[in-house]
């Protein structure tokens, strides 16, 4: 018989590693609470013409669909069949998709309980998408994402409290090192109008927004190849050796953006924050300009944010997201501006893991294991274990009278800490006798003594 399998780019998790992905979402999940974030949930695929067309043409192809049930093939026709063309056959077999992210489906939610919500809304959401990418470390087709968002306020203060929403999150982990890459699309906007390219945007900003993964010369190549003329790259090549502190690269791109009105507004909003920041500053994070950062989502409008790990893990993004100004529009509500971040769950489970971050009281296990005698005395040690339980003390029963050796060997291997023997001569005098599994140390106490003792 064939062994089983799952499919690529996605994963089991063991009971450790459940409970350390437990622990960092109790974390967020936190901070999202003492933010004044609402808990909401979403399901887990939705129809496609809710989320095809929201993610430019690179998010739309790895967007998982769900065919129609059924004889899903009937409603094609046979030329549309034979022609093979999968993306006219699609929308015919398929009316459903698996959700790519959090935000397209909130945007929908917002619209659809428009009347139900007060305003601006504070929404948190932690939930599974699903992406047909190529597997790789940190990416995955299944992923958690982890997203705060507010709708129904322009005001730049959103964008400092996400910046302080991430600085809080990291400090809690002890995840020190991390930087807040920041730009403004306005600002990309600008420069695209600048090098003659305010129609090549969505191209450029693409391009662009591979800079860290394939280097300025690939990026360059790639602009060609979409249509942006070589005279407008070399205007470009300023914008690839901005450097200094954020102060700086703000004035150096007062310079480059002078004559572009909508450039200067991008400065102006990324000045906002920074100042701010400055005054209010930040613990485990760093906040940081960096002019080529695009993020790939069209539906970004503002402020954009990306949070990469500390220096000397290779590791990509670890968080990201930004303002957008009518993502509701494309569901028929305009003048609904928002503005959010996401923690990518997954590739911080892997820095924190690399860097040996995880308290050892995240994976605590059972403390105390009680060795199963027989009934009477199994019943015994259930009474004992049930005020133990009640007093907040994992305790449980070994359920099979086996020999003494494989009961002890299942704790050990468990690195349960202690565990009780409660034979005849305990019940008669009830009494139990605690173990410590490291020492070898063995004691008769009662079961207030013994309560007392594992608390």
């Amino acid at each position: 018989m064939k062994k089983p399998s799952i499919p690529k780019g996605t994963r089991d998790f063991s009971p450790v590693e459940v409970t350390r992905r437990h622990y960092i979402m109790d974390t967020i999940k936190g901070s999202f609470n003492n933010f004044g974030f609402q808990p909401i949930e979403t399901p887990s695929f939705e129809n496609s013409e809710t989320l095809m067309g929201k993610y430019g043409e690179e998010g739309d192809r790895l967007i998982f669909k769900i065919l129609n049930s059924g004889d899903f093939l009937r409603k094609v026709n046979d030329a549309t069949y034979a022609e093979k063309n999968s993306v006219k056959i699609t929308p015919t077999i398929s009316e459903k998709a698996l959700r790519y992210d959090l935000t397209v489906p909130f945007a929908r939610y917002v619209v659809q309980h428009q009347n139900e919500i007060t305003f601006p809304f504070k929404r948190y959401q932690i939930q599974p998408v699903w992406r047909a990418d190529r597997p790789q470390k940190g990416r995955f087709r299944e992923f958690f994402q982890c997203d705060a968002d507010v709708v129904g306020s322009t005001s730049l203060w959103q964008e400092v409290e996400l910046v302080q929403l991430y600085d809080t999150v990291f400090s809690k982990l002890k995840l020190e090192g991390v930087t807040i890459k920041m730009n403004n699309r306005k600002i990309l906007s600008g420069i695209a109008e600048m090098i003659g390219a305010e129609d090549k945007l969505i191209d450029f900003t693409v391009a662009l927004d591979k800079l860290d993964k394939i280097g300025e010369e690939k990026v360059k190549t790639e602009m060609l190849e979409k249509g942006i003329s070589q005279d407008a790259i070399e205007k470009l090549q300023p914008l690839f050796s901005v450097a200094g502190n954020a102060s700086e690269k703000l004035e150096t791109l007062k310079k480059l953006l002078s004559v572009s009105e909508i450039g200067m507004e991008g400065i102006s909003e990324l000045e906002f924050i920074v100042t701010a920041i400055e005054t209010l500053q930040l613990s485990a994070a760093q906040l940081e300009i960096d002019v080529t950062l695009a993020r790939g989502l069209n539906y970004y409008t503002g402020a954009i944010f990306e949070v990469s790990a500390p220096e000397g893990v290779a590791m990509g993004s670890v968080g990201g997201g930004g303002r957008y100004d009518d993502l509701t529009g494309i569901f028929g509500m305009k003048d609904m501006s928002g503005v959010g971040i996401s923690f990518g769950l997954d590739r911080i489970y892997l820095v924190l893991e690399e860097l040996n971050l995880f308290p050892e009281t995240v994976t605590a296990t059972t403390k105390v294991l009680f060795i199963n005698f027989g009934e009477k005395e199994a019943l015994y040690a259930m009474k004992a274990i049930s005020n133990l339980r009640n007093a907040g003390i994992r305790a449980e029963l070994y359920p099979d009278n086996s020999k003494m050796g494989k009961q002890m060997g299942y704790a050990d291997k468990r690195d349960i800490p202690f565990v009780v023997l409660a034979g005849e001569s305990e019940m008669r005098e009830e009494m139990y006798t605690l173990k410590n599994m490291k020492s070898g140390e063995q004691e008769c106490l009662s079961l207030a003594n013994l309560l007392e003792r594992l608390s």
